[in-house]
Formats: C-alpha cells, structure tokens, sequence
C-alpha cells in the first residue's frame, strides 16, 4: 500500500508555523495522583521521545489506565507536573488520537464505518456538514488501515477486529502526534489480532505510539521499550526477561521488584534492567 502524504508531515522538526518541537513528546517529572484518599500514582517521572513505540504494562489496578487519562486530559495531576508537546495535556489534547478498548454503541442505531471516523474531525467541524477535506482525511485513515471500501458499511455489520481498526482509524484522522491505545486486541480473535498488528507495525513507523496492553506477544513486536506501571513508574528495555514478568504481575513478588530498582538506579521511575 502507498503511504499516503497525510501523515508524513508529522516527522518534521519544525510545525507548521516554523517553531521547534519540544524535546519530549511527553514529559512526567514527579506527578501522583489520587481518588480521594486513595493514591494512584506516586513520584511518577518518565519521558516519551519522537517516534518511540512503548508498551504500557503492569498489574490490574496499578495505575495505568489513571495514566492514560492524565495524559488525555481527563484528569489533573494532585502533584507534580506533566506535560504533551510542551503543553499542558487539556491543551494538547488535539495532538494525540485515542483508541479506546472498546466503544458502546447501539447496534440498532444506523451509522457507517465513515462517520465513526469522522468524529475525529469533529475539532474541524464548523457549521453544517464536514467539509470535502474531512471527508478526504478520513477516507485516507480507513485506506491506512487496510479498510478502503467500507465508507458505507454498517459498524455493527463489521467483525471485532474491523470494528478495532475503524477506530484506530478515528485516531488518525485528527491528524495526531502520538498515537494512545487502550488494550487495542482485548477484544478481538487471535486470527484477527494478526492483522491489526500488521497496522500498528506500519504506523510505528511514522509516528509516536503509546499502548497500554497485557499481550506480552504484542509488547515483543510493537514496543521499543516497556513502562511498568504499579503505582510508581519502570522503565525496561527489551526482551523483558522471565524474571521481570514474575516481578511485575505477581503479587508476592512486585514489592521486590520495586526495590531492586531503587537499590541499582536510585531512581525507580528510570530502570532500565532486562
């Protein structure tokens, strides 16, 4: 498939009106968070680089999803500071394409693969209907996708995994910087799964990606490299070792692995162990 020209812009160092890029896509210095009294995410510091593919994981509850939403804009840190392309996350949240686990919807209500995708040209829209260039940016993101064709399909007519890849393409048709997945095959068959890793591996290769995921399999063939999430925040480079897997999901074991990170990187948010 040609790639289209869509996207291509987004690899340049400079925007469109000539400013430099931040240095980090995303930037964490210190941040926590909390429900009440209950605290989430403590003394969280990490840094997303330009066109970095990295796998979000760590147990149920530990923070993860907490994160993605601090990241989308959704929630205000209780400490520290976090930041999207130098800005705040409400700021830049036109800047990142979402992919949520899964959409509810009404399967009797009658909507069409394309109008799901055009909600991500919804911050384009202004009086009346979408304009020839929305429409055209959001054929190309279900083209990108390997969905050319299905404009006028139903969405509850289509497959789990079709579903999946029309949202991605929603994603992109806001023209993202940094790509956010939410557990992006929770939900789909293992002979699907297969064909939206074909999609993510070709997205990777122009733009920044941040999943959050429990396929380890997926970690292996998308990730550059891994946050663990648990509260506080690892990072690990990769192949992650059988070692490290038991000390990150199991639950006798997750206290020692957050402190043989604090004994050998002082740092915890900064581990960089196999």
């Amino acid at each position: 498939m040609s790639e289209p020209t869509l996207f291509t812009h987004r690899l340049n160092p400079l925007d469109p009106a000539g400013a430099p890029h931040p240095p980090h896509l995303i930037e964490c210095r210190g941040l926590s968070f909390a429900y009440g009294r209950s605290r989430v995410l403590e003394d969280v510091s990490f840094a997303v680089h330009r066109g970095e593919s990295i796998c979000v994981i760590g147990p149920n509850g530990g923070g993860k999803s907490t994160l993605a939403k601090l990241i989308l804009g959704l929630l205000e840190p209780t400490a520290g500071q976090l930041t999207v392309l130098g800005k705040s996350p409400r700021e830049a949240r036109t800047a990142l394409g979402y992919v949520p686990q899964a959409m509810r919807f009404d399967p009797q209500f009658p909507i069409a693969a394309l109008d799901i995708v055009l909600m991500g040209r919804l911050n384009h829209l202004k009086v009346g209907a979408f304009s020839k260039k929305c429409r055209e940016t959001a054929r190309a993101s279900l083209a990108e996708v390997g969905l050319s064709g299905y404009e006028k399909r139903p969405f509850s007519d289509l497959s789990g995994g079709e579903r999946q890849r029309v949202m991605v393409a929603r994603a992109l048709a806001c023209e993202p910087e940094i790509l956010l997945l939410d557990e992006p095959t929770a939900n789909i068959d293992l002979s699907i799964e297969a064909q939206l890793l074909e999609t993510l591996s070709a997205l990777r290769q122009r733009m920044t990606i941040l999943m959050i995921t429990h396929d380890l399999d997926l970690v292996s063939s998308i990730g550059d490299s891994v946050l663990c999430v648990n509260h506080r925040v690892h990072r690990h480079s990769l192949p992650l070792s059988g070692e490290t897997i038991k000390e990150i999901y199991s639950s006798r074991r997750r206290l020692e692995h957050d402190r043989r990170a604090r004994d050998q990187h002082g740092d915890p948010c900064l581990c960089e162990h196999d």
